[in-house]
């Protein structure tokens, strides 16, 4: 029996935003007041489907990213979802790459931002019609289907195509046995929770006693605030968390590479499994230099990395540890499979960042297809977690001692209430405070 066509017929785009602010959530040494939020926009259709995707902000802005959003859409109205998916790599191209709106970007900051938002419905609603979550839609390609999905115009001096494929060939084999690993023990995480920049001593420790008692063995500490002040608090979780945990620290771009390099030295007495975003995420020999200098302890960055191309030079530059790709910051899945494959080749383990509106919905599906498809590994695999808005989506993640269960919900987990949509919608055309 044909399966009719789904033709996209409107495409809805909310600004949304939560005032997490009022409890410091998500605070840290640079960005003091965020309010999580994200521009938002639905896929509806002339079936019963519809493809939810977004893009994460911080309150103030979201307005930009939602006018390009509305621009990008036109890229998918009236379109059939066959005439998308069976050219995923010219569509991506295609909303990627329009030559004047491009100008703006090309490939980074708002425009960027918006194309994810986008491709991540388009995605939501691709697997949805398959009856399937994003990581089997993902994990059933062959990997001849992955590589086409990959632009690796930019990227081929780090990457073949057939490098890719050789990689992803190799390991077909041993997948339905690591995918029944996860299913039963889940993907590991670590949590950021209990280390927000504005928390008291006293809630730190609370948060750390109640982390362990949930099982978890990894904990985030912002660092970046004065430097005593940064070790007193980092020997507090130390305290609670013991020696045999893992303690990570988080400067978010708060110094400069001279600095960054000094105040990693300091820390290292905490015996740090890594350092993140010590300084301008743009600064890639800047990242190489501090990695040289503040060894042994391990450099992370990514999640305001803009695209594939960054990444490349990055690992080429031996600038990182850890790579830290975000599901929103890059074009959605198509540029995060193709880093996700450089990663692996350059030898370095991907840990998603996911604190905000969202991030630990998608990256999940990410995390999942790395491990069956193209790592085969969770040494020193890590994802991000934040305890906090799971309560909006439809599908939210489920967390137990520490690790991510295997999401079973067709779709990209992206999907907010209604009533969630109705209450946080910003009202176009007001000044947010």
């Amino acid at each position: 029996m044909l399966v009719p066509s789904i033709t996209i017929t409107n495409v809805r785009v909310i600004d949304l935003r939560f005032p997490t602010s009022r409890e410091q959530i998500g605070s840290d040494a640079v960005n003091k007041d965020p309010d999580y939020s994200a521009a938002y926009c639905i896929l509806e259709t002339d079936s019963d489907l519809s493809g939810h995707g977004l893009t994460f902000t911080l309150g103030r802005g979201t307005d930009l990213v939602v006018a390009a959003l509305k621009y990008l859409a036109a890229n998918v109205q009236g379109r059939t979802l066959d005439s998308i998916t069976s050219d995923l790599s010219g569509f991506y191209l295609q909303v990627t790459g329009d030559t004047q709106f491009r100008w703006l970007g090309p490939e980074k900051g708002v425009i960027h931002l918006a194309c994810a938002a986008l491709l991540n419905a388009v995605w939501d609603l691709y697997a949805k019609s398959e009856g399937k979550p994003v990581w089997k839609l993902l994990t059933d390609m062959t990997p001849e289907q992955i590589v086409a999905i990959i632009d690796f115009r930019y990227i081929s001096d780090a990457l073949t195509r057939d490098e890719a494929l050789t990689i992803l060939r190799d390991k077909q084999a041993g997948k339905a046995e690591r995918l029944a690993q996860i299913e039963q023990t889940g993907y590991p995480a670590y949590t950021t929770s209990a280390g927000w920049f504005g928390f008291s001593d006293d809630k730190i420790r609370q948060l750390c006693r109640e982390g362990l008692a949930d099982g978890w063995t990894h904990f985030k500490l912002k660092v970046g605030g004065d430097a005593e002040d940064d070790l007193r608090r980092g020997r507090i979780v130390r305290e609670v968390i013991g020696w045999d945990n893992r303690l990570m620290v988080d400067a978010n771009q708060k110094w400069g590479v001279v600095q960054a390099i000094e105040r990693t030295l300091q820390l290292a007495e905490l015996k740090p499994w890594w350092m993140e975003e010590p300084t301008s995420p743009d600064d890639i020999l800047g990242h190489a230099r501090i990695r040289r200098e503040a060894a042994p302890t391990r450099i992370a960055t990514g999640e305001h990395c803009h695209n594939a191309v960054m990444f490349k030079q990055l690992l080429q530059a031996g600038a990182i540890d850890v790579c830290q790709i975000d599901s929103c910051r890059v074009a959605g899945i198509h540029e995060n499979l193709a880093i996700i494959l450089m990663a692996y080749k350059f030898g370095v383990p991907v840990c998603p960042h996911a604190g905000g509106v969202g991030l630990c919905e998608y990256v999940q599906h990410l995390s999942i297809f790395d491990f069956l498809c193209v790592s085969g590994a969770l040494e020193d695999r890590v994802i991000e977690y934040v305890d906090h808005l799971h309560e909006h989506f439809v599908a939210p993640v489920t967390i137990k001692r520490g690790h991510y269960m295997v999401p079973q919900a067709a779709g990209y987990s992206g999907e907010i209430l209604a009533e969630s949509l109705e209450r946080y919608s910003f009202p176009d055309g007001e000044v947010w405070k």
